[in-house]
């Protein structure tokens, strides 16, 4: 009988790694607060926040008997120590820009489970994982980049609330793969 086991942990985070052990997992309950963002503030004074959020996962897989299987874990994350705000210049409508930016990154782990969950077993190599996980990653990376381009930072408030809306209903749409 043979058997393979394969595991790799890959964290692509926006703009973090797993060096930094200090992380929060997504959550429906429990919604990002100003105690939560421990970084020192860094970049131009234009800024008064920054969310550092992204994907992590890892898979294993082996062949026993013939028969493939495929296991994998995904996870959206929050990175407090990489994350900051100015106090004197945030509000609670800033907050939730920053929620929004954490809950893009929930929505492409929601993509990735999806596209995992799709994947034939016997399909699952390291080479076809980690495209995917690469498609998947650069898609995140570019929506993060396009809220921030189209909401102005925030400051363009139509726009910005036409993207909580979009993005929640997003997340719901694909709330089978929580």
């Amino acid at each position: 009988m043979k058997s393979l086991l394969l595991i790799l942990l890959m964290l692509f985070p926006f703009f973090a790694s797993e060096n930094h052990k200090v992380k929060m997992r997504w959550s429906e309950t429990k919604k990002l607060t100003w105690n939560d963002f421990k970084g020192t503030p860094s970049g131009s004074n234009d800024y008064v926040a920054s969310t550092n959020s992204g994907i992590s996962f890892s898979y294993s897989y082996r062949t026993r008997n013939g028969e493939t299987k495929f296991d994998y874990t995904v996870q959206s994350n929050f990175y407090p120590e990489l994350s900051w705000y100015r106090p004197t210049l945030v509000s609670d409508y800033i907050l939730q820009h920053e929620q929004t930016h954490f809950d893009i990154s929930e929505l492409f782990a929601r993509m990735l489970r999806k596209q995992l969950a799709q994947l034939d077993a016997a399909a699952a190599d390291k080479e076809t994982v980690d495209a995917l996980y690469q498609q998947i990653e650069l898609a995140r990376r570019e929506m993060q980049y396009q809220y921030d381009r189209e909401s102005e930072h925030s400051k363009n408030k139509e726009v910005e609330l036409q993207w909580r809306a979009y993005i929640a209903n997003e997340l719901q749409a694909y709330a089978r793969w929580k």
